[in-house]
Order: C-alpha cells, then structure tokens, then sequence
C-alpha cells in the first residue's frame, strides 16, 4: 500500500521495533500519541496491526496492541474487523484462541462506529472494507452513502457469526443444500487439515466455547436497539437478503444444541425472527397516543361502514367502467390495515356487509333498477372473487418471503374462521324466497357428501319443495369451494347440516324428478331440443365443464344450435350461476366477436354471419341486472368495443338483408346493440357538465366512446397471462373510435347536437330527401319543400288519424341502412317539434309519430333522447301546460307524489317545496321534456317494451332532473297513473330532485347523514351505525306504506344528480369539524385535572371521530372518485390550514386543547381514509395521481415545517395533524412514502427532528427505498 510520507515510516518502524522489544501496549500507544505520528483511525495502522496478528511472529502482544489501538482511536474499527473476519474466522478451528480473542475485541470495539463515520478519512476507510469484503457487489449497492455502508457491515459481521456457528454446529450443509453458500469464506482453502492433529480435546473444547460465546454474541447483536432497527431497515429495502439471513437464524434456533444451554440467546434470536423484523416498529411517542387511535381488532360494524356504502352504490343503476372486484379487494386490504383487525375481522365484515345488502332489499320495487339478482351476485360471485384476490396476491410473494407464507396459510385459516362465525348472524342468513330453493340444494349437496350417498345424482334440486334447511352461509361456502378457497371439509363444521332426517324422503324425490338433471343429460348428449333449452336456460349451470361444453356448442354447432346455445349462456347462468359468473361473461363477451375465420374469403364482415346467435345474446344481456353484471366484472369496455364493431357492420346493412336461419332484420341487430351500447355511457348528458365538474364528477360520469375503448386496449395490454388461453375474452388487437367510421361520424353528430342547436341540411343533401321520406311515413304528408326542416314548416292532414294503420305498416318505410336513419333522426325530431310548438302539429300525433319512428327502428330513440336532452337546457321552447286536454294531466296523482316525497326525506329535515304555486295553476313542462314523456307514456309495460324502457328510463329521469322544478314530481304523477306497480321508483326519483335543485337541502341531507352514523341526538334512532345511516331501503313492501328512507340511502341516489361536487367536499370537511366539537362536548368528562392520555373517554372519542372521518372520506371518494380526493389533499386541507380555525367551545382551556387534538386526528384519518379509497395502499396505486398528489402534499407539509409557510390555525390541532397523518401513512400505507420523492421526505423528516420525533421521522425514512436509505440509517446510528 502507498504510504502517506516520511511519519508513517518512523510510526511502522516503531511498532515493529516495540513488539520485537515488548513494550507493552500501554507503552506503545503513550509514545504514538505523544510524537503525534499516528492520525486518528488510520488505516496504515490498521492492517499492520492485522498484519501482525495473522502473522507467526508476536501474535499475543499484536492482540494486545490492537485493543489499545482500537480503544485510543488510532486504528479503525471497522476496517480492522473487516480484514480479521476472512482470516481469522475460516481458520477458527486450527486457531480457537485467536477466534476467541477475535469474539472479545468484536464485542468491545465492533459496532463503535458512531464516531468513525464522521471521520475525515472514512470514504477511504469504506473503499479498504469494500475490496476486502465485496460488500457492494454482495448486496447490489453500485454506490453507497456512509449510513448505508455500516448498515451492510453490520450485516455482513453478524452474517459472519451465523454462518461460522452454523458450521460448527453441524448445521451449514442445510444451507448450502438450499444453494444458499456463504458470501465468505467459512472454512480454510485445505479443509482435509482439520481433520489432523490439530483436534486436540483442548482445542474442542475451546471451540465448543468460542461457538456458545458467539452464538450469545448474535443473540446480543439482534437485541441491542440499534442494530435491530437498521435490520429492520435492510428489511423493508432489501428482502431477499435479510430473508436469507432470517432462513440462517432459524435454522440455528431450530437445532443449534449450544442455544439449549443459552435460554437467553435463543429466546433474543427467536424473538428476533418473529417479532422484530416482521413487526412495524411504532415510535414510543407516536405509540402513547395512538393507541386510543387505532384499536386493534376492532370488529364493530361502524369500522368497516365504508364497505357498506360501497356496496350500495354498486345497485345503483348507473354503470361503471371499474372492476369491482378489484375496488374491494383494496378496500378490504385497506380497512384491515387502519382498523389493524385481523383477516378474520376484515373477512366476516366483507361477508356481513354483503348479506346486508341482500337484506335491505329482499324484495325490490319494480322499476328499470337492478333487483335481488344484482344483490346476490355481489355476495356471492364478486365478493368471494375479492377475496380470492386478496389471498392470491399474498401467495404471489410466498415463493421468496417465508414470513408471507406463513401469512397466507393463516389468511386462508381466517376465512374458514369467519365463515364459521357467520353462522352466529341467523337473522342475516335467512334466504329471501328467490333464492329459497338454491340454498335448501346447496345444503342437500352439503348432506349427500356427508352421508356418502349421492342425492344430487349431477343434478339440482331446481323444483324439488324439500326444506333442507338451507341458508345464505350454504351458498357462500359453495361459492368459495368453487374458486378454491375452501374444501369439501366445511360439510363437516358443526352446525353446518341441521337436519338429516329426511334424507330418504328426499332421494326418493329426486330420483323421481327429470327435470332435474337437464344439465347433467346434456353433458351426456342430449341434443338441445325445444324444451331442453326451455330448461337449461332457467336453470344456471353448476360447473365450468358444463359451461365449456355449451360455450362450444355456439361456437361449433349448427347454425340453429348456436342461437340455443347463445340463448342458454345467457339465461340463469348468466344472472345466477354465481359460482362461474367470472367465466359466464368471459365466455359472451367472446361470443359477441367472434374470430374470423381462417379461410374467409368474403368482402364484407363476418359478423353477418353471425347475425341469428349475436341477436340471441344481445337480447338475453339486455336487461339491467345483466349489465351490472359485467358492470361489477370490469368487462364493460369489452362489452362496448365487442357491441361498436356490430353497429358498425349491422348498421351498414339495409333491411331488405335477411340473416340466414330467423327472419332477423340488420335493424333488429342493430338497435339492440346500439341501445345496449348507448346505456354503458352516459351518451345524453351535456358537455357542459363535464365542463361543470371537471375531474372531480361522480365516478363513471365521464364514460365515452373513447375512453371506453381506452380502457379496454389498456386492460389487454396489462392482461396477465390466463391459465386457460382458449378462453380469452379479447380477440383483436387495440381498437379506436377511428376503427367505426360510421359509428364516429353519428358521434361527432351528437356531440355537435349536444353542443350547439341544429345548423339545417342544404336541399340537395342525401340526408335532406332521407329527413323528407321519414317525416312523410311519420305524419301522412309531404314535407313542405320550399323551407327549411329547421323551421319546423311541417303541416298534418286533418286524417292524420284515420290513416294510422297505414303508417303502421313498416313495410313502406324507405329502406335505408340504420345509420343513414340515425343521421336524419336529429332533423326530424327539431322539424316535429318545431311544428308542435306552432300548432302544426297536435301533441297527440307528435307523440304517435316519434313513437311509429321508434317502432321501425328502436336506435332511434338514442337520437330523439340526445336531442331532446339538448334541447331542454337550451330554455327555448315554450312550456307545455298539462292541461289533460292538449297534453297528459298530472292533477289526479300529484298531490300524492308530493305527500309521498315529503314522507321519504322527511328523517332529514329538508324541506320540499310545493309541486303547484296555486290552487288554480296548471302544471307544466318544458316542451322537450313534454313530448318525451308523451312519447313513453305511449308503450305497455310488457317484456316486449323492455328493451325501450331500459334506454328510456333513466334518460327521462335525467331529462326532468335537468328542468326545473317540480318537472320530476309532475313526470312520476303522470306515469304513476300507467304504470301503478312503478309508483314506489317513480315517487322515490322524484324524491331525488329535490337535492340536485337545493343546495342548501344537500347539506342537510349530508348532516343528517354524520348524525345518523355518529347516533348523535336528533338522529332517527339515537343509535347510530349501519343501521341507522343505510336502514331497509325504501318500498311500499313495508307496512304502513312508503316510509322515511335512511339518509345514507338517499344520498347514495341522489349524489350523481349533484352538479357541484368540489363544494360538496368543502361541505363535508365543515361537518367533519362540527362533527368533532360534537363528540367532544358529549363524550369527553369536563375535568380538566385530568390529562389527555388519561380521559376514560378518550378511545370512545377517537372511536366516533374514526367513524366520521370514514364516513366523510368514503362519501368523498363515492362522490367524486380520485380527481376530487386530489382536490381534497392538494387544495382544500392546505388552505384550511392556512386559514384561522374556530373549534372551541368557549369553556376551560383543557377542553379547548382537547377539541384540537381530535380536530387533528380527524383530519388525518380523514385525508389518509380518501387516499387509500381512492388509490389503495399497494406497490401499484389504483390511480396515477397518488404519486403527484402525496408528492405535493408532502411538499407542503415539509414548507410548513420549516416555517416557509405560516400555519394559521390551532398549532395543537396542527402538531395532531401531522404526526396522526405521517403515523398512519407509516402504519397502515407504507408503499405512499415510496412515491413521495427523496427531497419531500426530507423537508418532512428534518421537520420531525427539530419537534423531537425522531424515532418517527426514522420508520418515515424506512418506508423511503433506496434514496432515503443513507438518511435513515445515519438517524438511527445517531439514536444512540
């Protein structure tokens, strides 16, 4: 090695002089220091002295020199453990006494490192360790700060030991089987020499010594306070690693006869592998405070209340481009991980939850909603699916992490823990009576497997009348069996089978009843006849083999099979083959784009070909709970781009095209995939809502064409590889709208039509001579040819009426390709309702004519709906006055709606305004809105009118929401007195109005909504909880009636009708705030001797404070999805903060202080309960704003805290706030702090020091990665 000069020469040369003389080390060192020669830590004098020692000269007095060295500063520690290490521990066994000498000085001098990292030489230092012991090569470091580079020589020196301890134990063949070698050298080059004449019994004897000291030394090591937190730290950056070296430790804990004679070692070692470096370490001080904030295994109902209310939303009849299997998969995951449960507590909640809401409607209003089969299918396919997610993303990381393992096995335990404590909610298992008959026969399976004998013979028990005492837990187990979750051994829980004693009776039944194995026949061969399809297709199919096979039938068959087939996969199984509804849509979806086929041939699309069985589907999915369906699987933008394809194709033919085996117009194809297309978004809502609401529009608000097809080349891209390829759900690569130029052209026609009013058509256009034909079928006259269409100069003849059944006769329509009638549409709806407001044309034949319209092509409709939708909130047209006698009459019934709304918001305190001014006054309507309502006021109520109803329906609801009041109420009254089964759906739409045109009564209804959650007084039942804030729904099925709906019903219906939803989370964030002085004036004890950490009230505060923070939070999110939780957390904390905040209540200044303690941890868990809903607290975030969000706030945070930025509200409230919010983000979403930036973290943690929180400011930088690694490290060495 070069030397530093002529002083280190003289320095060498007199050690070598003082041991050859013997001076002794106290000698040697007194003339060191006082020529002055020797700097401190040297690294000269640290090799020679190692030099020395593993020299064959002056071994013990070297020893002897170097402990001196070591303790005066004049050699470096580090270094000389690092040169020892791969001398003196392969050669161990021929020298036991230099390695106990070794284990002396690494227990006196070892980890004094505090001072030598700060040493003006210590770079040089670490690049003399790091060629001798390969660290950065060994550990992946390319470069490494200084706090990084002891952490990986701690590792390295304790490593050392274990492996050196394995060895003498007999035990390191176990890791070098698992080609898990050592990264340094355990044994000498020539290993045949310890078996020679160095085995003296001395020498074993002293090697039995040196293990039992080394092993207590890693004992010590593992313990000692520092060192743990920088493993934990490696841990958390490095798992594989620390992972090897846990494998190590357990293996020596396990066998190791020396810890047998070491209680203390093995109990340090063993703790060490099960607690230390698997548990969060939590700062002292974070930890004496929140343990009132976080209880664990909190089970209450109001801790998991935002599942509840996430659940609820999904029946809504919107429609939802999410998956909601992986929406609640996060939510779970992250409710565990803040209500710190176990996954028993967080899994029975999931399954309590889910029967809830199968409960609060056990039997729905009728009405375009989904109904019960909607509900089942959330409890019993998408639920036990997110759980399969939950558990299955933990076995992914098994392979690697031995702990997770453990983890999963015991999540799996937890789920037959909870499923097996299910069966104490009775009350919540009683089967509504639509699905009385699928539980008795999942508990008859459960028997005939118990008892041996096969009862079920393959078949179901579909129209056996047995009482077999079946529940709703029957159908969840067998749900969770099918996906693998369970085995057959939950048949044998006690209590599971509760009558046994007609099993007899019932295999005689069965063995009597044909029907009953329909399926089962056809697995065997029975062709699919008339009534065999009348059969299978009401009744779901029970396995995937039986849904493979008919799968291949409507791929393969006969052309009359494939619509039998198409007909089946569409039926029950669909709607309540809940235990394959995963594969169920897959296998449509996959049928509605069909390959083509490799020899084609053909100039136009193979679809046509198709046309019969495509029909069939799209009939058979065309109703509501249908859509929610692949609504609740993520598959809509597969269903959207599957449907644009066949508009595109069928809408390009003209009806005189007969499609092969039925006689099955384009059009008929058409329309039902143009209808079913229109419904998955929201194709009637103006772009001025959009430009309203911007990013924070309530969830699935701003579904288009679009961004439909871009989620669904993005989920192809991020599909993971299936382990059953043939059934890929995605034939074709990216598409884009440009890929259905038709289909583009109407949409740039509507959004136009949107936008602005109709420009006219010049008279030698294609589309003028179209709008003509179609006005002369819909009116019985020609269109007067010398003015514009846009002037409405259309005129009837007085027989208009007499020649109605010719006008019915769709034959003489012109035959024209659907897409040129959808481009003329727009025209003829301003031309009819032009000449309506004018008196050229009666109401009544307005209404036939649209309708007649509507009867050739139902399409149409979407256009008429996107015209009139415009057209109402343009406030051009003259109202329509309901008089009964130009136009429908409401009077008879809408006193009646008006008192039935008043009755359902009445539990809020809203007031309702009168539907009529006066006692003579007419109502009116908008005349867009008039002419639609007349126009579906036109059609039965029957299946046939299904398809219309479903588009209709909820686009005259928005159509009414978007006029001004009471057009709602007066549109209920008028189609109560239809249709009088719909009057509990009309009346409680009607209701909802109220909210969309009154601030103010939105407020309230949000109030209402805290008081009833929190049961504070002046709530419905002064309870609160699940029960008072979502209680039975709403329906006349309820003696007495239409009753008070619960305000979290209402407001979950009525938020998306909410333009504003920015104010909306300032209006929650206030009563939040108010909802803390609350429970601080009812709750905490007016004694102001007591101290915070000592009110026994205390945990029951923080308890309703969690729960209004969960329920803001939860509210927020629902309202207004990602883009408003980043409002939230960019904007509007910052800005509280930074204005002046009253929350005291005048009283004793104790209590004041009290008040701003909770404020601040209310509105930690409140922001931190909106981020984890809205991007979930995984490696990957649900959404790409979490990183720019939490970077920003972090931003802030860190301003504050350096006194950049002044804080004008309660410094205590402030203090709360940030230490609840940084303690939780640590606790409950460490993965957040990756995405915070290394400059953030900083300005946070310097923050956290100058308060005194270092020990919190160190877990923040463990979460950090790599870059806030060094940071972290040089805190932890500086603690102590």
């Amino acid at each position: 090695m070069e030397k530093s000069g002529p002083p280190w020469d003289w320095v060498a040369e007199f050690t070598t002089r003082s041991l050859v003389e013997g001076y002794t080390a106290a000698e040697w060192a007194e003339n060191l220091s006082s020529a002055a020669a020797a700097p401190w830590g040297s690294p000269e004098m640290t090799e020679l002295l190692a030099c020395e020692i593993c020299g064959n000269g002056h071994v013990g007095l070297a020893w002897k020199y170097a402990e001196r060295a070591l303790a005066c500063g004049l050699a470096s520690p580090m270094l000389f453990f690092s040169l020892l290490s791969v001398r003196i521990i392969p050669n161990r066994v021929l020298r036991p006494s230099s390695y106990r000498l070794y284990l002396e000085l690494l227990l006196r001098h070892g980890f004094s490192f505090s001072s030598e990292i700060k040493a003006p030489n210590f770079k040089r230092i670490m690049v003399l360790i790091d060629d001798n012991l390969n660290l950065s090569k060994i550990f992946g470091f390319q470069t490494c700060e200084n706090g990084i580079f002891v952490m990986l020589y701690i590792i390295c020196i304790i490593w050392q030991l274990v492996d050196a301890s394995l060895d003498d134990e007999g035990l390191l063949e176990l890791i070098i089987t698992n080609d898990q070698k050592p990264f340094w050298p355990i044994r000498p080059h020539d290993y045949e020499i310890l078996q020679g004449d160095y085995k003296t019994e001395r020498n074993e004897k002293l090697q039995q010594i040196n293990t039992s000291i080394a092993i207590e030394m890693i004992g010590n090591f593992v313990s000692h306070k520092v060192i743990s937190r920088l493993l934990a730290l490696a841990h958390q950056n490095m798992p594989s690693q620390i992972e090897a070296l846990i494998n190590r430790l357990n293996i020596l804990s396990t066998n190791s006869l020396s810890l047998t004679n070491s209680p203390k070692s093995s109990e340090a070692i063993k703790n060490f592998i099960q607690s230390n470096i698997l548990r969060e370490f939590k700062p002292k001080k974070f930890q004496k405070f929140h343990k009132n904030l976080i209880s664990p295994n909190s089970s209450g109902s109001t801790s998991w209340i935002p599942i509840d209310l996430y659940l609820e939303d999904c029946i809504d009849g919107s429609v939802a481009s999410t998956n909601s299997i992986e929406i609640l998969s996060s939510l779970v995951k992250a409710l565990q991980a803040i209500n710190r449960s176990t996954w028993r507590d967080a899994f029975l909640a999931l399954w309590i939850a889910s029967l809830r809401l199968v409960q609060r409607e056990r039997e729905p209003v009728e009405g375009p909603v989904p109904r019960l089969d909607t509900r089942l299918s959330m409890l019993l396919s998408i639920a036990p699916l997110s759980i399969f997610n939950i558990i299955q993303e933990n076995q992914e990381n098994s392979s690697t992490n031995n702990s997770i393992n453990n983890e999963m096995i015991n999540m799996r335990n937890d789920l037959v823990s909870s499923l097996k404590s299910l069966g104490d909610f009775e009350s919540l298992l009683v089967p509504p009576p639509l699905v009385l008959l699928n539980a008795n026969q999942a508990a008859l399976k459960a028997m005939s497997f118990v008892s041996g004998r096969n009862v079920m013979n393959g078949g179901n028990l579909h129209e056996l009348g047995m009482n077999c005492d079946g529940n709703m837990r029957h159908l969840i187990v067998e749900s969770c069996i099918s996906r693998g979750l369970l085995d057959t051994s939950a048949y044998f829980w006690p209590g599971y089978i509760k009558n046994n004693n007609n099993l007899n009776q019932i295999q005689s039944s069965v063995s009597n009843n044909n029907q009953m194995l329909s399926w089962h026949s056809f697995m065997r061969g029975t062709p699919l006849n008339e009534s065999m399809v009348s059969v299978l297709v009401s009744t779901p199919a029970s396995s995937l083999a039986e849904l493979k096979k008919i799968y291949e039938v409507a791929i393969n068959g006969s052309e009359e099979e494939k619509v039998c087939a198409a007909t089946v996969l569409c039926g029950a199984t669909l709607i309540s083959g809940w235990n394959i509804q995963e594969h169920t849509v897959k296998f449509v979806i996959k049928l509605l784009s069909p390959p083509v086929p490799v020899n084609y041939t053909g100039t136009e699309s193979h679809l046509i070909n198709h046309g019969a069985m495509l029909n069939a589907i799209l009939t058979g999915i065309s109703s509501v709970d249908c859509v929610k369906v692949f609504s609740f699987h993520g598959m809509v933008p597969e269903l959207a781009a599957s449907l644009m394809a066949i508009c595109e194709t069928f809408g390009s033919l003209f009806p005189t095209i007969s499609l092969k085996t039925q006689q099955i117009s384009p059009h008929n194809v058409f329309s039902n995939a143009f209808i079913l297309l229109m419904r998955l978004w929201k194709f009637n809502h103006p772009p001025l809502e959009y430009c309203v609401m911007g990013e924070a529009a309530p969830v699935g608000s701003q579904l288009t064409p679009e961004f439909l097809l871009l989620l669904r080349n993005n989920n192809k891209t991020n599909k993971n590889v299936n382990n059953d390829g043939n059934y890929d759900c995605f034939n074709e690569g990216h598409v884009f709208v440009d890929s259905f130029p038709k289909l583009k052209l109407w949409y740039r026609q509507h959004q136009a039509c949107l936008a602005s009013t109709l420009n006219g058509i010049v008279n030698e256009s294609s589309v003028r001579k179209n709008v003509d034909d179609i006005l002369n079928m819909m009116f019985c006259t020609k269109v007067n040819k010398g003015s514009s269409l846009s002037s409405g100069s259309l005129s009837c003849s007085n027989n208009a009426s007499d020649d109605l059944s010719n006008v019915n006769n769709l034959m003489s329509w012109p035959k024209l390709s659907a897409w040129d009638i959808m481009e003329a549409v727009p025209f003829v709806a301003d031309s009819a309702l032009t000449a309506c407001s004018h008196g050229r044309l009666s109401p009544r034949e307005l209404a036939t004519g649209l309708k007649d319209l509507a009867d050739y092509l139902p399409a149409s409709l979407a256009s008429i709906i996107s015209y009139f939708s415009a057209e109402v909130t343009r406030g051009v047209w003259k109202p329509a006055s309901m008089n009964g006698t130009d136009w429908p009459s409401p009077a008879a019934n809408l006193s009646m709606v008006e008192e039935q709304i008043k009755k359902i918001v009445g539990a809020t305190g809203v007031h309702v305004p009168s539907l009529v001014a006066g006692t003579n006054s007419q109502a009116t309507l908008p005349l867009p809105l008039a002419a639609f309502v007349s126009l579906t006021i036109t059609y039965k109520l029957d299946k046939a009118s299904q398809l219309f109803l479903n588009l209709a329906g909820p686009a005259l609801e928005n159509l009414a929401v978007s006029c001004p009041w009471p057009s709602m109420p007066i549109v209920a009254a008028l189609w109560t007195q239809k249709v009088r089964r719909w009057s509990d759906f009309l009346i409680f739409s009607a209701s909802r109005t109220v909210f969309h045109h009154n601030h103010d009564a939105v407020v309230q209804l949000l109030r209402s909504c805290f008081m009833a959650q929190l049961g504070f007084p002046g709530s419905s039942d002064g309870v609160g909880g699940v029960g008072s804030l979502l209680g039975h729904g709403f329906g006349s099925h309820f003696s007495g009636g239409l009753s008070p709906v619960a305000p979290g019903i209402l407001y979950l219906r009525s938020f998306r009708c909410i333009k504003n939803c920015v104010v909306l989370a300032e209006e929650i964030l206030s009563l939040l705030t108010l909802s803390v002085q609350e429970i601080s004036q009812t709750l905490i004890p007016k004694t102001k001797h007591k101290t915070l950490s000592n009110q026994p009230s205390l945990h029951s505060s923080m308890s309703k404070v969690k729960d209004a923070a969960a329920l803001g939070a939860t509210i927020v999110w629902l309202s207004g999805g990602s883009g408003l939780v980043q409002t939230l957390i960019q904007e509007m904390l910052p800005s509280w903060f930074l204005s002046v905040q009253n929350l005291h209540q005048g009283g004793e200044r104790g209590r004041d202080r009290v008040v701003y303690h909770l404020g601040g941890h209310a509105l930690a868990y409140f922001a931190v309960y909106s981020g984890m809903f809205a991007w979930g607290i995984d490696n990957t975030p649900l959404s790409k704003r979490r990183e720019r969000v939490l970077r920003s706030h972090f931003e802030f945070l860190g301003r504050a805290l350096e006194g950049r930025i002044g804080i004008a509200c309660d410094l205590g409230l402030w203090r709360a706030y940030v230490l609840g919010f940084l303690g939780l983000v640590v606790e409950c979403a460490p993965f957040w702090v990756r995405d915070v930036g290394s400059d953030g973290l900083k300005r946070v943690v310097n923050g956290l020091r100058r308060w005194g929180e270092e020990e919190l400011a160190v877990d923040l930088l463990r979460r950090g990665g790599n870059e806030a690694m060094g940071l972290a490290c040089e805190l932890i060495l500086a603690s102590r």
